[in-house]
């Protein structure tokens, strides 16, 4: 499986794993340089996948009947 198969959250527990894996220090240095590459590349699909989301998100106000108006999201400078 790739990182663009896996849902976020799937990513993000194959990144937790991996990161126990390095942690432990017991795998050879191949398979490190392996595991941090697919690290590297899990965050970058998780960040491409939080920047689309966020892309997406509305502030909901109320208008001046009391209804809630829904605005785009403005990122805070």
């Amino acid at each position: 499986m790739t990182e663009s198969t896996l849902t976020f959250e799937q990513q993000l527990e194959r990144l937790d794993a991996i990161v126990r894996q390095l942690e432990r220090g017991d795998a050879p240095l191949d398979r490190s340089l392996a595991l941090f590459e697919e690290g590297t590349a899990l965050i970058r699909s998780c960040g491409a996948l939080l920047d689309a989301a966020e892309q997406t998100v509305v502030r909901i106000k109320k208008g001046a009947d009391g209804a809630p108006i829904e605005q785009p999201f403005e990122a805070e400078a």
